[in-house]
């Protein structure tokens, strides 16, 4: 099947060939019809497999005939996080080029003067995440009473993020007469209850089951202990072949320390997490798709969605705490027909982790073991065995040590004269010291002794009114 099998005008076909597609993807081809029907729709696809083409290419369409209002978007696009959002723009940037449309993206993290003042110029389709969006909606600087049209993107993210509460709230606001899109990788029961609340008899389209891995992908577990984990991926980020990686974190901190780690190492990484602001997230994007740095280090905010060619590693540092991320993070290699390689490193606290993760796959991970390891790695493992050098450098050592051991090893008359020698001088020096007889020594006793009885020495009775006591020498001045 082609493109042009799908009902999409001459000019979008246009687009869509410059970009150098030719044929859909299995999502693409079932979801793209239905909604130039304007058909409500459920698309379950695991991710890689084209799911933002499939309702951006037919909305360019739907949305090219109409009249835009200040202040109310004609169409709305929410997305879970900000890179998913500036995602999605790029898309219709890409496709829409031969259209009039306006577009407008509403994220956190930036300016809102840009923003309210495309808003105030009306806009075809408006991409936001639900936290700005609630935000401008309370201040009264937009209006959603004129959507037509709702595509709620990665929706099992949404009900990560906590979302939910907001979705619903949005979906209160829209017009009851619109067509709904709901599109995620997996679908869990509270979002099959959001589907149900807010979709007008949905086509659902699976084109595979909900948590499988994308076949390009050729997984691997790592057992290790916490403290082996950078050691263990530098070495694999040196000896596997790696072109560009993305090593996901559960942890901020562990995505900063993890990547001052690398650049000290003499890597070329950069790191990407909820901490860092819109402009500079943008800016590491960027960094990477250029090929200026190969080595994204990145908490979960990057597992969603992201679209970056030439992906060949994907390195989980840490198994992560819910399944659904496993699929979303290894999703990121492997794309577009392209084989990639994703390692987990799993230690013993993480066995109900990546149990979880085997369970919702319907598959164990690989134990990666020596016959996983690639032909190169043996050259490259050699100039480890050069450290004989080292060892014959500790060998010069063992003279020295040898020579006190020999000593040691002597018998006792060999090394009489020395100790006699250091035994005479010894005995040289008690005798410089003047010795007094133990006798004639003073005691404590014997010198405490008369100062205590000083007093009554005297055992004859003193006259009534005569001196009592210790006689000074100044009362005998004058007397006889």
């Amino acid at each position: 099947m082609k493109f042009a099998d799908l009902g999409l005008s001459d000019e979008l076909l246009k687009a869509v060939e410059a970009a150098g597609y030719t044929e859909p993807t299995p999502i693409q081809a079932q979801a793209i019809p239905a909604v130039l029907m304007m058909k409500d729709l459920i698309g379950i696809a695991q991710t890689g497999t084209g799911k933002t083409a499939s309702f951006v290419l037919p909305m360019i369409d739907v949305m090219a005939s109409g009249r835009r209002r200040a202040l109310m978007p004609r169409s709305l696009i929410l997305e879970p996080t900000r890179e998913l959002a500036a995602q999605v723009a790029e898309n219709f940037e890409k496709y829409g080029e031969n259209h009039d449309l306006k577009m407008a993206l509403l994220i956190g993290g930036v300016q809102m003067g840009d923003q309210l003042k495309a808003l105030n110029e009306g806009v075809d389709v408006l991409i936001a995440t639900p936290g700005r969006l609630m935000d401008l909606f309370e201040r009264g600087k937009i209006m959603l009473n004129g959507c037509e049209l709702l595509v709620i993107d990665e929706a099992d993210r949404m009900l990560d993020m906590g979302f939910i509460p907001d979705i619903e709230f949005i979906c209160d606001k829209l017009p009851t007469t619109r067509q709904t899109m709901l599109f995620s990788a997996t679908m869990p029961p509270v979002i099959k209850k959001l589907a149900d609340k807010f979709l007008t008899n949905p086509k659902q389209i699976e084109v595979s089951r909900a948590g499988n891995t994308n076949e390009n992908i050729t997984s691997f577990k790592v057992m290790v202990k916490p403290r082996q984990k950078r050691e263990t991926l530098e070495w694999m980020l040196r000896n596997d072949h790696v072109e560009t990686a993305i090593v996901f974190s559960n942890k901020k901190t562990t995505v900063r320390e993890l990547n001052k780690t690398l650049q000290r190492n003499g890597f070329k990484s950069g790191e990407i997490h909820g901490d860092i602001d819109q402009a500079s997230r943008q800016k590491e994007l960027e960094r990477f798709k250029s090929g200026e740095v190969n080595i994204l280090v990145a908490s979960d905010v990057a597992a969603r969605g992201l679209d970056i060619k030439g992906v060949s590693h994907v390195f989980n540092y840490d198994t992560p705490w819910h399944p659904d991320d496993y699929v979303h993070r290894i999703g990121r290699t492997g794309r577009a027909g392209a084989k990639g390689r994703a390692f987990t490193f799993v230690t013993d606290a993480d066995a109900e982790a990546i149990g979880n993760v085997e369970k919702l796959t319907g598959s164990e991970i690989k134990i990666f073991g020596k016959e996983d390891v690639r032909v190169e790695l043996k050259e490259e493992t050699a100039p480890k065995a050069k450290r004989a050098p080292k060892q014959d450098s500790t060998e010069d050592e063992k003279p020295k040590r040898s020579r006190s051991k020999k000593n040691e090893s002597e018998p006792r008359e060999a090394r009489k004269p020395r100790d006699s020698k250091r035994d005479s001088k010894r005995d040289d020096k008690r005798e410089e010291r003047p010795k007094k007889p133990r006798n004639d020594r003073p005691t404590k006793t014997e010198d405490s002794k008369p100062r205590g009885r000083r007093r009554d020495q005297d055992d004859e009775p003193v006259p009534a009114g005569e001196w009592n006591g210790p006689k000074p020498d100044f009362l005998g001045v004058g007397f006889d």
